[in-house]
């Protein structure tokens, strides 16, 4: 496999991961709001199987070409990046400014962490 590929495969890996964990973390919220909560736990680790499977490969192949901080960091970003339209269009929240600034924040950490020392 082609170095030049595994940053954009672990990253790709990472979105698809992190779509399936917002639904496991956050989903039940909504739609199991009246079930009862082993159920809900249950349902969620279902759903967080299927992130496992994403996750562990993206991880694998981004510590090829990532330092742990950087994938982490990498994490994070893509983690807010799924999770604002997640809230907006599935669960109907309302963003204010305070999210675009925790955004620009989580820049800088990727500005940081893949800055040369």
């Amino acid at each position: 496999m082609p170095n030049s590929l595994i940053p954009f495969q672990a990253i790709g890996l990472l979105v698809v991961a992190n779509i399936f964990m917002t639904f496991a973390w956050y989903a039940h919220l909504k739609d199991m709001r009246s079930a009862p909560l082993l159920l809900a736990v249950l349902a969620s680790w279902g759903i967080a199987f299927f992130e496992y499977i994403f996750q562990v490969p993206a991880n694998r192949l981004g510590s090829q070409v990532f330092t742990l901080p950087q994938l982490k960091i990498l994490q994070e970003v893509i983690t807010l990046g799924v999770f604002a339209p997640f809230a907006i269009c599935y669960m109907k929240a309302t963003l204010s400014w305070n999210y675009l600034y925790a955004g620009l924040c989580l820049l800088g950490a990727v500005y940081f962490i893949f800055r040369p020392e």
